[in-house]
């Protein structure tokens, strides 16, 4: 799986298997495995509900490193079901520092990530982080987030620890910022997009300790894999 997930060179391959109370699921970078891919699940939900039509109802739950994901159909759009993270203010260490050309207002470290925030959408955009530099920082990843100025945040992700630049964008990155946001917008629904080159918009729940994360899925390629 992880020599396949090198070949496909994107950022996070899922792998998954039907089970008799479910659905098993791996996800993959190019380098690593992940203990959770939004996306990834968002794809194999896809598959299952639409392509394979294996589910028999509205609702399937995935067997994952991070406990049971569930996704729910709800017309055209799919609605992840992931557990929220926790996080604490944290002081940044030297290398995120030397990597960022906008010096954030807040740093925060969740369960595998660093998340920074800046005071608009502007900064996101601008950011140019130094990829190498940026590199050494000892997280999965590095999640920035701003205001939207048309939803109610926004937020780009890069883990070149994990073999990603820049990922398109990152369910599980959403399980951090929707608490976050959640608490200092003073509301648990909220509007998001993900700013990357490629993008995404998603609808986003605070539910207790469990985040809701709505995206929807346009198919891009079928085919097989020939293995030697």
């Amino acid at each position: 799986m992880q020599a396949i997930a090198a070949e496909n060179n994107l950022a996070e391959t899922a792998f998954y298997v039907q089970t008799e109370s479910g659905f098993h699921i791996r996800g993959f970078t190019p380098t690593v495995e992940v203990d959770l891919c939004g996306h990834a699940t968002l794809a194999s939900a896809y598959v299952v509900f639409f392509l394979e039509q294996s589910a028999s109802a509205d609702e399937i739950a995935f067997d994952s490193r991070s406990g049971i994901l569930r996704v729910r159909r709800d017309g055209d759009w799919l609605v992840l079901d992931f557990p929220a993270d926790t996080y604490l203010p944290s002081v940044q260490p030297p290398a995120l520092v030397n990597s960022l050309n906008i010096k954030p207002l807040e740093v925060y470290k969740g369960k595998t990530d660093y998340m920074l925030v800046y005071e608009n959408q502007q900064q996101i955009q601008d950011l140019a982080p130094e990829i190498i530099e940026l590199s050494t920082v000892p997280a999965r990843g590095i999640i920035v987030t701003a205001p939207g100025d048309e939803v109610d945040f926004v937020s780009r992700f890069f883990a070149p620890q994990s073999g990603i630049d820049e990922d398109p964008v990152t369910g599980s990155a959403h399980t951090t910022l929707i608490p976050y946001w959640a608490e200092r917008l003073e509301k648990s629904e909220l509007t998001a997009r993900q700013i990357s080159s490629r993008g995404g918009y998603l609808k986003c729940t605070l539910r207790e300790n469990r985040v809701e994360i709505a995206g929807q899925v346009r198919l891009y390629l079928t085919g097989q894999i020939e293995l030697p």
